[in-house]
């Protein structure tokens, strides 16, 4: 594997001039094979994860709206050993249809790049940036949302790119 790119603001400006060329790698990988996709993705995710300290970056706790189920806003309760109404107020926001979210941006619960309540995180948190699962080219247009912000992503799809031959036609 290449040498990873773990510089913010280098990923975000790569991700502003490679938003065509982005655009193309979608179309491009509609055509492959989702299972072999699936199981390349895997791999090059396990390389650059481990490669990559979340907690030099912190980045998606920084930016990202959080959704949670009501499950873990119990579960966020007993930990905080606080009733939920309290965590509710303080800390969850609620839609009209009843979904929760995190109230703020940057997540509350980060402090120093990391997470205060690792253990009993959200699912949401835990899984991101997705790229573990099944089903990438379906997901890749959602994915690449977070391109420019997430070093694992970044890092990731530019292997991708190069593992599956696609080249951008000028």
């Amino acid at each position: 594997m290449n040498q990873l790119i773990t510089e913010l603001a280098t990923i975000a400006s790569d991700a502003l001039l490679k938003e065509e060329e982005n655009d193309h790698f979608l179309q491009f990988i509609q055509r492959k094979d989702s299972r072999q996709l699936d199981t390349l993705v895997h791999h090059l995710n396990n390389e650059v994860s481990n490669a990559i300290d979340c907690t030099q970056c912190g980045n998606c706790c920084k930016t990202l709206m959080i959704n949670i189920t009501p499950d873990e806003v119990t579960t966020l309760a007993n930990h905080l050993q606080r009733n939920v109404a309290d965590v509710k107020a303080q800390y969850i926001e609620e839609s009209l249809a009843g979904n929760y979210i995190i109230n703020t941006i940057p997540c509350h619960f980060l402090a120093n790049n990391r997470c205060t309540i690792y253990a009993h995180r959200f699912a949401e948190c835990s899984a991101f940036p997705h790229l573990h699962k099944d089903g990438f080219k379906e997901r890749l247009a959602a994915t690449l949302m977070y391109y420019g912000s997430c070093p694992i992503i970044y890092n990731v799809i530019e292997a991708v790119k190069k593992e599956t031959g696609f080249m951008l036609e000028t």
